[in-house]
């Protein structure tokens, strides 16, 4: 497959589920509200929103939201052109769709910083938000709230009661809730952790191949010289009496 083909089909799929999630659920589920997929509590949609870090965590106040999506714009600007230099390289596709993949999930995470607040009314318990609101929405360009609606309960109970300030306190894990995008953005950078030495060994492997072809090619013309001089010496030593 054509790598430009394989970036776009990554950013389009990734996009495409992370936005279509995210408005199915604005208007469809009550902000704090629960919808159980698998289990009672393993896995649910928990609709919660956040000022536009990961996995639910925040960057407080006006102009830290704001520098927070007009920065992450300027980085995702600065990943695609990498992944450009990555593609004219032809670097390995497992490295180019790790990227790819982080890349995606920036996006889907700066439209909801940027457009959201224009375009959706506020989100609140007991009640569903409106889409293009006649009164406007809850908030102005880049100052919109990212959307998280999957939360993962992989152990929960109580912490024993000789642990210091947390004796018999609840325990839950993973209580962070998160988004498409966040899974996107994950799985890329650990794809990159976990298999840089595959991807770059790949590189290596291709660069040594390139080099071989080019000493081959360069050998040949060697001895097509060698051949001509040759066949020349020949058909001077014939020509002289």
């Amino acid at each position: 497959m054509n790598r430009k083909l394989a970036v776009f089909l990554v950013i389009l799929i990734v996009l495409g589920c992370d936005q279509a999630l995210k408005v199915w659920v604005k208007l469809n589920m009550a902000y704090g509200s629960d919808i159980s997929i698998i289990g009672k509590e393993f896995l649910k949609l928990h609709f919660v929103e956040n000022n536009g870090m990961a996995f639910g965590f925040s960057f407080g106040g006006e102009y830290g939201k704001l520098f927070l999506t007009l920065f992450r714009i300027v980085a995702v600007c600065g990943l695609g052109y990498f992944i450009k230099l990555l593609i004219e390289k032809k670097s390995s596709y497992g490295l180019i769709i790790s990227f790819s993949l982080i890349l995606s999930g920036a996006l889907g995470n700066i439209i909801d910083s940027t457009f959201y607040g224009l375009i959706f009314s506020e989100a609140y318990h007991g009640g569903l938000a409106h889409f293009l609101p006649e009164e406007g929405g809850y908030a102005g360009l880049f100052h919109g709230k990212v959307v998280d609606m999957l939360h993962v309960v992989l152990l929960r109970g109580s912490y024993p009661d000789w642990v210091p300030y947390l004796g018999n306190k609840p325990f839950l894990f993973f209580k962070p809730v998160f988004n498409i995008a966040d899974v996107a953005i994950t799985a890329g950078v650990l794809n990159i952790i976990f298999f840089q030495r595959s991807f770059f060994k790949g590189e290596e492997t291709s660069k040594s191949s390139e080099q071989e072809e080019s000493s081959k090619s360069s050998e040949q013309e060697e001895n097509s010289k060698r051949i001509e001089q040759e066949q020349e010496e020949e058909e001077s030593n014939r020509d002289e009496p």
